[in-house]
């Protein structure tokens, strides 16, 4: 603890899921509710860590080392992000990895007994598509084909790759919920849809702050997500690509700040064609379903719900796609 400084409570409540599953949007939402206050950065990972800086040998995938210089590991800097908080607020913040990261569960239940997490999942391989063509379109992902990249997910993270890079493995919702309900109770556990997020924004936020015991109806929208501009293939972009990954590499001796800025002019020339990704090929998802179909079941198991819409021929779209839909184009596509 910075001496002088008074102790603070841990955070009351946590926003975990999946990266690209709406956590930023979310947070965005919340951050305007003045019975909340939520943590400046974002994602401070600090329950991903053991009170150590995050080992090296587990950030060995493009841009991985400059990241994990910006978690934070220390207590004290951990409960400085709340400082700030009005008296009588919530404290909060959103990492999703926590739902992933099997030890963070025992962590937080030893850190925050009586700690409320709100979990959002997403169709696991929409997920894992938007995850593939973030990292893709800002020239970090070496593997220019989707398929080709997730049958790379073990030999990635047996390599040291960090857990962004686990297109799939993110997405196995059922045995991380079956871990964190050992060491949490389910009713301080409220588990959110992406497409609620979308497809009805009111209720879902009313039914999040009366989870976390704060007046509903005070916010009712969400902003737009952090959709990335699609990247295209040809070799202009292939030599960008090349530049920004030696650059990541370069990366890990400087300020994670120097670098953002360095490679801010690359990844814009990068993104400089049209904005919209391309289509998953019903093929291709045919054949990830197969292999996530059994923590689909077991999800349901956990749950006590349906997700049969989940191993269909085709997912739901990207954020924007989806809230640029009258509500029965909604209704109809679900």
């Amino acid at each position: 603890m910075e001496k002088g400084r008074q102790t603070v409570a841990m955070p009351d409540f946590l926003i975990a899921g999946a990266p690209k599953a709406g956590s930023t949007a979310l947070h965005a939402a919340l951050v305007r509710h003045p019975q909340l206050f939520l943590s400046t950065p974002k994602e401070p990972k600090y329950f991903l860590t053991d009170g150590r800086p995050p080992a090296r040998e587990f950030q060995r995938g493009p841009g991985d080392a400059h990241s994990a210089r910006e978690w934070i590991w220390q207590r004290e800097r951990y409960e400085a992000l709340f400082d700030q908080a009005p008296p009588g607020t919530l404290r909060g913040e959103s990492t999703p990895f926590y739902l992933w990261d099997h030890a963070a569960h025992a962590r937080i239940a030893a850190a925050v007994p009586d700690v409320r997490i709100v979990a959002v999942i997403r169709d696991p391989i929409d997920r894992a598509y938007s995850n593939w063509t973030h990292l893709w379109a800002d020239g970090l992902e070496p593997e220019p084909d989707f398929l080709a990249a997730c049958d790379l997910e073990d030999e990635r993270a047996a390599a040291g790759w960090a857990p962004f890079w686990r297109y799939l493995g993110l997405g196995r919702y059922g045995e991380q919920l079956a871990s964190l309900y050992t060491h949490v109770d389910r009713d301080r556990v409220h588990v959110v849809r992406y497409r609620q997020l979308i497809d009805a924004p009111a209720r879902t936020l009313d039914g999040i702050a009366t989870f976390l015991g704060v007046e509903p109806g005070v916010v009712t929208t969400i902003p737009g997500s952090n959709v990335t501009a699609w990247a295209g293939h040809g070799a202009v972009n292939s030599a960008l690509r090349a530049v920004v990954r030696g650059g990541a590499e370069l990366g890990r001796h400087v300020h994670p700040r120097v670098w953002r800025q360095a490679q801010r002019p690359l990844v814009a020339a990068l993104q400089r064609g049209p904005s919209h990704r391309p289509a998953l090929d019903p093929d291709v998802r045919r054949e990830l379903v197969a292999r996530v179909r059994d923590d689909v079941a077991r999800l349901e198991e956990v749950l006590g719900r349906s997700f049969q819409d989940w191993l269909g021929d085709s997912g739901r779209g990207t954020f924007a796609v989806r809230s640029s839909l009258a509500p029965s184009d909604r209704d109809a596509s679900q």
